[in-house]
């Protein structure tokens, strides 16, 4: 046994070259995932539920969904306090966007990267939509059409700010 440990006190040296990186942390966040998604299929099986077949149409409105959702949960001010236990407030990125510092180690700094990450969300956000579709595809597609208006109407306020800025400048 210590030299699969030392093995993997190696690979994680070599890996972090100095820096400061919670890879067994990493490595739960990843087996939370497998089983919540492994889960996931189980109950489907379990309960006889097949995934719908999906069209263009379902993909996109699940990438705009996984987009503005992730972006929600990772920048936006008013979810600032599911953040809050590991990451610290350093200002403003964007509009109605927030820069926040991971804090912590181990466990909670892995948590703090993931939550705070808007491209590291969006795994865990399709995972979700895709479960919805199994088990509730109705519901899931209505949520993600008043979420995908939500993310073009975000888009829409932006392109006016900008032609405004042009029209005047």
């Amino acid at each position: 046994m210590n030299t699969v440990t030392d093995a993997v006190r190696d690979q994680r040296r070599e890996y972090s070259q100095g820096e400061d990186r919670p890879l067994g942390s990493y490595a739960a966040t990843l087996a939370v995932y497998g089983l919540t998604a492994g889960g996931a299929a189980v109950a489907a099986r379990l309960t006889g539920r097949r995934p719908p077949d999906l069209g263009l149409r379902d993909v996109a409105l699940m990438a705009i969904t996984t987009h503005r959702v992730s972006r929600t949960l990772a920048k936006d001010p008013v979810t600032s306090p599911l953040r809050a236990p590991f990451t610290r407030y350093e200002g403003v990125s964007g509009p109605s966007e927030l820069k926040e510092e991971v804090r912590g180690a181990g466990v909670r700094h892995a948590v703090g990267e993931l939550i705070s990450c808007p491209f590291c969300m969006g795994q865990w956000v399709a995972t979700a939509y895709a479960a919805g579709m199994v088990f509730a595809p109705r519901t899931t597609r209505f949520a993600g059409a008043t979420i995908t208006a939500v993310a073009v109407a975000d888009w829409l306020q932006l392109a006016y700010a900008k032609l405004q800025q042009s029209a005047e400048g």
